[in-house]
Order: C-alpha cells, then structure tokens, then sequence
C-alpha cells in the first residue's frame, strides 16, 4: 500500500486548496495513471484528472508528479522509489480543478496557420490539428522558473515551436523572429534547460531558444 497525496481544488468547495490523502494497492506494472483511475473508480468520484492515449502520444495526462512535471501514463508508482507520492496540478497554468489546469495560454503565441501544425491522428475531434514533435503536454512550461513569476513570457514551448516553423518557413524568417525577440519572447530564458530535462519526446525546447538566439 502507497499513499497518493493529491493537491484538492474545486472553485467554491474545496477553495483554497488543500492535500488529500488516498492509500492504494500497487502492483509492480502499475502506472501513476493507473493509481488514479483506481482512486476515482474505488476511493472518490469526484476526482479530476485528465488522460486518453495511455502511452504517452497524447500529452493530456501531464502532471506535477513528487515535484517533477511528467506523464502519468507512463510513470511507474515503484519507479519513484518513494511511499508517498505527491500529485499536483502543472505549475505555470490556471488550475480547473484538481489536476486538470486550462491549456489556453499555451497556444497562444502559436499561430494555426503554421506549417508545423498537421491533422492528428488520434480521431478524437474532426479536423483536430496538433504539433509535428510536440505532444502539447505542457510539462515544459511548468518546469520552467520564469512562466510562474507573472512576466509574460510565452514559454520554452511556443519559442520551440516558433523555430521549428522557421526551419519549415524560411520565407517567414523576419515575421517569426520579431515574435521570438518580442516583449514576451526568448529574452525571457534564464537557460535553466528544465524544460528539456521534462520533456517527454526529447523535443530539446532549450536547444530550440539557443538557436533563435543565434539567428
């Protein structure tokens, strides 16, 4: 038996929020995903969290896991060597309830006329598009120490994206890089790299801001 303790908000009921704690059975195979679904389905039905591929491609299960952003999916309990785990909401995004945090703010800067953009395949939504190397899961952003002090900066995601369309879109060079050098852009980074340590697909925002840097 391990103990989930797991940061509670509801706008209203629990507010401010607070720590609740869930004692479960783990089997060796078993995921942090996993853990949550049985303490939504034995313990409290009134969980919130998100998820949907189960194999890390779609990004939605991220979260703040023992002070680490990560995926849920694909996060052993076990892994983690450790007998109590702590769950909290990604850092940097306004917190819905529970786990589950609004995403808006992360397309903001991206624009869906990119190139970089193309059809998903998961089917879930007709005409859904999402990011050629990015799964959108947002663990960059909340690992990143400058997206929480409230300075406007767009995050290592949107600067990756931005390079990433530049390589596709050299035509569109000075448009993308008066983004990237804007009042929110890479001027921002303080090169911590804690947004490519998280990253799920090794998607190296870090690299990325260097290169806009460079150009």
């Amino acid at each position: 038996m391990l103990t989930f303790r797991i940061l509670r908000y509801k706008a209203g009921m629990i507010d401010p929020p607070e720590f609740q704690e869930f004692a479960v059975p783990v089997t060796p195979e078993m995921s942090v995903l996993d853990a949550l679904e049985y303490i939504r389905l034995e313990l409290d039905a009134t969980l919130m969290y998100r998820h949907s591929c189960h194999h890390s491609s779609c990004g939605t299960c991220a979260c703040v896991i023992n002070g680490v952003a990560r995926l849920t999916c694909v996060t052993n309990v076990l892994s983690l060597q450790t007998l109590v785990v702590t769950l909290e909401p990604l850092r940097g995004f306004r917190c819905e309830g529970d786990l589950v945090v609004d995403m808006t703010d992360f397309y903001e800067y991206i624009s869906d006329e990119w190139s970089y953009l193309r059809q998903s395949e998961l089917g879930q939504q007709q005409n859904a598009m999402r990011l050629e190397t990015c799964i959108e899961c947002g663990c960059c952003v909340s690992a990143c120490p400058v997206t929480q002090t409230g300075v406007g900066f767009m995050g290592p995601a949107a600067l990756a994206a931005i390079n990433t369309e530049l390589q596709k879109s050299p035509e569109q060079r000075d448009v993308l890089l008066q983004l990237a050098r804007g009042e929110h852009g890479e001027r921002w980074c303080e090169r911590a790299i804690e947004c490519s340590r998280v990253c799920p697909t090794k998607a190296a925002p870090a690299k990325h801001i260097a290169e806009l840097r460079n150009r």
